[in-house]
């Protein structure tokens, strides 16, 4: 009885096609190169959610901690390693009941407000539009400002527009002077709510279409900026959203938002972050590459009605969802950061990197303290995740040329009908013609012997770095903080136009050819 327990439980588990081999093989095709990688879809989101903002980035100037100006110096510095390229704020849910005027003037003058929608904490609005703004100088990243459409007014929109952006002798203008900033920012991108089928006002997609086109009338261009407005887009499969927002707002938008989070369900659990088995792994694999289907076919809708590709696709939310930590306050979303993330960000941007004809930005959830971040903090201690290295191994192809290339592998069967090959790649060429490789051999238990033929790269050698560990479920913790991160790789070799690579199980690598 014992043995058909087990002989059942086996029948239930993974399953590898054809032989179970161990080798891959990669087509490079240099010459076929054309796309531009753009710097943004490595973008950045930062909601007031939890400790995100306050006590992640920002601890104010009397901070014990040390800072810059109240940022904190060790993710200051951490994100300016990560060459950040956009940062999207003040949310996601938050940003539909964010009032501007309470986050701007002396900082013992602004009134404090509940966070409804992130379990019901006391914000004092130190962190505004300022702080934010005067951030993304220090970083020297665009700003992306999601505006309050759910709970706010065009003439609140209209103004914190002319606030940010003019020049003049104007009301809003001359009131950020009182408030200490002369010269007024650059802002380029513009997001016309979020979220506006659920949280940002639970709209219908013909009525959230008329309300767009009446609030975006209203935020205008002064003094030479020129903003790149942005319209809520649809959640994951909701593809009736994006075909009525093409047909009745078009081209009156630059750019539509699509929203697509790795998470095993919205009700219930959806899993502890740590505390998982290989098939849970291979699950997330899955459920993580079926975004590349799902930017198909929004592609697909927007093709039909924008056949210029004037109109930018932008995932401006995505990245895993975990249940939040024990002991960790409810609806802080703090969750850790483990391998399998790694994998689901550099699978992620495989994927990516292939639709930037039409898709022009990415904003991982998020940066700091929430879901799928880059940077754990806890009062003077930082901790840089998995997702972080891979973000720092991955930005060589900022900016950089798509390099296209066919790619053999064997794959395994989940549950839920998907099928996951066992080996993810992506290859560029930067503006000094270096080409860089990243590989992910998702398989958990079996090296892979990659052989890359190497059409139009003239290479003798290949040097990079590795992120692996001895487990999936390991991550970097506050005492433990260096458990994943990336160490030098050395089993690639390069002969005769072919680049042989020894990718050691459960490993991200990225290469430059030399």
């Amino acid at each position: 009885m014992k043995n058909k327990i087990l002989l059942s439980a086996a029948l239930l588990t993974l399953t590898l096609s054809a032989s179970a081999q161990k080798s891959a093989t990669i087509t490079l095709k240099a010459d076929e190169g054309k796309q531009i990688i753009p710097k943004e879809i490595y973008g950045q989101f930062a909601e007031h959610l939890g400790t995100c903002i306050y006590g992640g980035l920002w601890v104010g100037e009397e901070s014990p901690i040390p800072n810059t100006q109240g940022y904190r110096n060790d993710v200051l510095h951490a994100l300016q390693e990560l060459k950040v390229p956009v940062l999207r704020w003040p949310g996601g849910c938050f940003a539909d009941e964010y009032h501007w005027m309470d986050g701007i003037g002396p900082k013992a003058n602004r009134p404090k407000m509940v966070n409804n929608n992130w379990g019901g904490t006391i914000e004092d609005n130190s962190f505004g539009t300022h702080e934010f703004l005067n951030l993304c100088e220090l970083l020297g990243c665009e700003p992306y400002i999601s505006g309050n459409v759910g709970s706010g007014t065009v003439e609140e929109l209209a103004k914190w527009v002319e606030y940010m952006t003019s020049e003049g002798d104007s009301p809003m203008a001359n009131l950020r002077r009182k408030n200490g900033r002369d010269k007024a920012w650059k802002l380029k991108y513009l997001g016309v709510g979020n979220e506006s089928w659920g949280c940002g006002g639970s709209m219908r997609p013909e009525y959230y279409s008329d309300l767009y086109r009446r609030y975006s009338t209203y935020c205008r261009n002064y003094d030479g900026n020129r903003l790149f407005k942005i319209a809520s887009g649809a959640s994951d499969y909701d593809y009736n959203w994006t075909k009525v927002l093409m047909e009745r707002v078009g081209h009156r938008m630059e750019g539509l938002s699509l929203h697509y989070y790795t998470v095993s369900g919205w009700s219930g659990s959806k899993g502890s972050a740590t505390d998982f088995s290989k098939e849970d792994y291979y699950w997330t694999m899955g459920k993580c590459r079926e975004i590349e289907d799902v930017l198909k076919r929004h592609i697909a809708i927007m093709d039909q009605y924008d056949k210029q590709k004037r109109i930018a696709l932008l995932l401006d939310e995505w990245g895993t969802w975990w249940d939040e930590e024990p002991g960790t306050i409810r609806g802080h979303l703090y969750q850790q950061n483990t391998l399998r993330d790694a994998f689901v960000a550099s699978l992620s941007l495989d994927i990516f990197h292939k639709y930037t004809e039409r898709l022009k930005m990415c904003n991982i959830a998020q940066i700091v303290n929430v879901l799928q971040s880059m940077i754990l903090t806890k009062e003077d201690k930082m901790v840089l995740t998995p997702t972080y290295y891979v973000f720092k191994m991955y930005n060589v192809h900022q900016d950089a040329t798509y390099l296209p290339l066919d790619l053999e592998c064997s794959s395994v069967d989940v549950r839920g009908g998907r099928r996951v090959p066992l080996v993810s790649a992506t290859a560029s060429r930067d503006k000094e013609g270096k080409v860089h490789l990243s590989l992910s051999n998702v398989d958990v238990d079996n090296a892979q012997q990659v052989t890359v033929h190497l059409n139009g790269v003239k290479a003798t050698k290949a040097i990079g770095e590795i992120l692996t560990s001895a487990q999936l479920t390991d991550y970097n913790s506050f005492e433990q903080p260096d458990v994943v991160k990336p160490a030098p790789f050395r089993d690639a070799k390069v002969k005769n136009g072919i680049l042989t690579i020894q990718l050691p199980a459960k490993s991200i690598v990225t290469l430059e050819l030399q």
